[in-house]
């Protein structure tokens, strides 16, 4: 039966993943429509997690806005005072709970601002879904919206559509392999150029890198779209309406042995390449002895995770290789991505319910809240997912591919050993 509330909520909300994804577009202006602090509450959280300046804008609305403004004017107003200080190329526009249930039309606050500022916009209220679905949904706006339809394919051209638990290292990594076989690859948002952790100028005013708003627009002749997790298949779809002649390759995860060489032979399959490059395996081989090594800690071992559904099933897939056993996953919202997935027990719930899980288990993979129940219970623990206020770095955490599968299996098999 279901609980009828959260007591401890592991849910971040729809417009906190839209954020993200407009952070990942160059010079980029996001614009939550909501109250002033619901944007300062994403500001200070990501700026804890990514130890960088968050940009960010609010149209601030009020008790007397939300009551006499449909959106139009506090939307206007808020792009005419970001504009007076800086030159964004695209203002990303996304709702929260408060505006949506007053049903603002954003759309048409768009169109009337259209000769004056480019923008982008997409419904993200946040009382449904959560932080995989409102980064997604962004995606699937931008691609709507800014990205022109074209009637030809540029074979060395391919998308990556990675979701919102792939970190800037990550994603970096996964346009190195796709651009390896010969392509000019580009990323939809591209957070490895934006939250990567560069020291840059003026910090904080605009988005500080990631794919440009001219190169998003051109992306419709790409002849490979690649998405990776399931909160943004659809996305990928999406993208095929604009060009059905580029194709579409989906992999629910890019961790562990078995998923990683599925990816390394779709491309494979796609250039007609009989034979990887030798530092794929060379990977590879490292990755084959590091499941042996780490089967000593990992094998039999119980554990739980609490985190998005994509990054879960990331995470559990390559330890479940080493011999380890999924109790439970406890995660914020409903989703088919764990369908897969030899679980005990799949959960759609809060540190609650990862607090009982817990209990008779060795080993916790979650966000920096988790870290209160691990230490009551004398459990390890594993930091993963947003936020992580324990540590600098976050962004160039690598669990992906033949290399970071490694580095995660020592990681989790070091944790079990000191204890």
């Amino acid at each position: 039966m279901n609980k009828p509330l959260q007591t401890n909520p592991i849910k971040l909300s729809q417009p906190m993943g839209a954020l993200l994804c407009f952070l990942g577009i160059k010079n980029c202006m996001p614009l939550m429509h909501g109250a002033q602090g619901c944007a300062s509450f994403s500001k200070v959280f990501f700026t804890r997690h990514f130890s960088d300046p968050i940009a960010v804008q609010t149209t601030a609305v009020n008790d007397i806005t939300a009551v006499i403004d449909g959106g139009d004017y506090s939307i206007s107003e808020a792009v005419k005072n970001i504009t007076k200080k800086v030159k964004p190329d695209l203002v990303g526009l996304f709702t929260t709970g408060m505006t949506e249930t007053k049903g603002d039309d954003i759309k048409g606050a768009t169109f009337l601002l259209k000769d004056t500022q480019l923008m982008s916009y997409v419904h993200t209220p946040d009382f449904e879904g959560g932080l995989e679905s409102g980064f997604a949904k962004s995606i699937e706006a931008i691609i709507e919206q800014l990205v022109e339809p074209k009637d030809e394919i540029d074979m060395q051209k391919a998308l990556l559509i990675p979701n919102v638990n792939l970190t800037p290292i990550e994603v970096e990594k996964i346009k190195e392999e796709i651009s390896s076989f010969g392509f000019e690859t580009f990323a939809l948002p591209d957070l490895s150029e934006s939250l990567d952790g560069h020291l840059g100028v003026k910090q904080g005013a605009l988005s500080s890198g990631g794919i440009s708003v001219e190169e998003i627009k051109n992306l419709g002749d790409s002849a490979l779209v690649i998405t990776v997790g399931d909160s943004v298949c659809k996305a990928g779809e999406k993208f095929r309406d604009k060009n059905p002649k580029s194709t579409h390759l989906h992999f629910n995860t890019l961790s562990g042995l078995l998923h990683v060489d599925k990816f390394y032979k779709a491309l494979m399959d796609f250039k007609h390449i009989s034979k990887p490059k030798p530092s794929v395996v060379r990977w590879r081989k490292r990755l084959q002895d590091a499941l042996l090594d780490t089967h000593f800690a990992l094998g039999g071992t119980d554990v739980v995770l609490a985190l998005e559904a994509d990054q879960a099933l990331s995470i559990a897939t390559t330890i479940k290789e080493a011999g380890a056993n999924i109790k439970a996953i406890v995660i914020p919202t409903k989703t088919t991505a764990l369908d897969e997935l030899d679980c005990e027990n799949i959960i759609v719930g809060d540190f609650e319910d990862v607090e009982k899980e817990l209990q008779e288990a060795d080993l916790l993979i979650s966000n920096f809240h988790g870290e209160r129940i691990a230490h009551k219970y004398k459990k390890a623990l594993v930091l993963r997912g947003y936020p992580n206020y324990e540590t600098v770095g976050n962004q160039l955490v690598n669990d992906t591919l033949y290399e970071g599968s490694c580095y995660m299996l020592f990681e989790v098999a070091n944790t079990i050993n000191s204890l």
